[in-house]
């Protein structure tokens, strides 16, 4: 598959940066075109109205949960140890669409909304076979949601809510023996 045009990933850059600093109200076609550093005219060749910037974030969001799933699926620990030492947010571009598409969601947009509904029953099916029934499932992914979270208030924190190092191994072993099949 060729590569989107460069241009056309400074808008959808932009325009993310902007529903994560600013909020999707802000994120305007006017702003994200100066944010972008392209012309109105440059942002709608690529993208034809803010649902179709949307509709490019949320394709993003699909790309970057896939080559999430397969470094998941290589990796030597499991899925179930990945996605807990993974729940704590670093900065990358999956965090970025994750958390703006949250954004999206909460104000009021269903397709993002769907989005990551779809995002989290993708994880939830490569994680189910590592897992000895429904229940475990859900503990996993709610101690994931909670590490997530808890990270976003160690952010300007002292607190440090996150456990990380022999701590979070800890924590991951707990998980195991009580979830494993």
């Amino acid at each position: 598959m060729p590569r989107p045009p460069l241009a056309r990933e400074r808008v959808l850059d932009a325009f993310q940066q902007l529903v994560l600093e600013e909020g999707e109200r802000s994120a305007t076609l006017d702003a994200t075109a100066k944010a972008a550093g392209v012309s109105k005219g440059g942002l709608l060749y690529h993208f034809g109205s803010k649902d179709e910037l949307v509709a490019g974030l949320l394709d993003r969001l699909d790309t970057l949960t896939t080559a999430d799933l397969e470094r998941m699926a290589a990796d030597a620990e499991g899925p179930v140890v990945y996605y807990i030492r993974t729940s704590v947010m670093e900065d990358e571009a999956l965090d970025r669409a994750l958390i703006a598409a949250s954004r999206l969601a909460q104000g009021g947009s269903v397709p993002a909304a769907d989005a990551l509904r779809h995002v989290r029953r993708r994880w939830e099916e490569m994680i189910r076979p590592h897992v000895r029934d429904e229940t475990s499932l859900a503990l996993v992914m709610l101690l994931s949601d909670g590490l997530y979270f808890n990270n976003s208030l160690d952010v300007n924190g002292s607190e440090h809510l996150v456990p990380q190092g022999a701590e979070l191994d800890r924590l991951i072993d707990v998980v195991l023996r009580t979830t494993a099949p």
